[in-house]
């Protein structure tokens, strides 16, 4: 079943670019993944430290594999170092 994974970060004030930088190089080696279909970065438009990570794997087995993968580590610690408030992470399924 598709997996849908949301990521909430939020950065500390003055290193909304860092986390900005993190997000666009993870990016295409996660998109690269054979189990992942998509991959996007966001920010929000009303809190410029608020950015989101919406993606979508072909199973559970292919995010957790995701989240194992060197890209993935290097970034969770480079960003996390950036943020204000814990990392949030939702993995989903779509209901209708």
């Amino acid at each position: 079943m598709e997996q849908y994974v949301f990521v909430r970060l939020h950065a500390r004030a003055g290193e909304e670019s860092a986390v900005e930088e993190a997000l666009h190089e993870v990016t295409g080696p996660s998109r690269a993944e054979p189990g992942c279909l998509s991959f996007h970065i966001f920010r929000s438009t009303r809190d410029p430290q608020l950015f989101y990570i919406h993606s979508r794997w072909v199973d559970e087995a292919a995010f957790q594999l995701h989240a194992e993968l060197p890209h993935t580590v290097r970034f969770l610690k480079r960003v996390d170092a950036l943020l204000d408030q814990p990392r949030d992470v939702t993995r989903t399924e779509m209901i209708g």
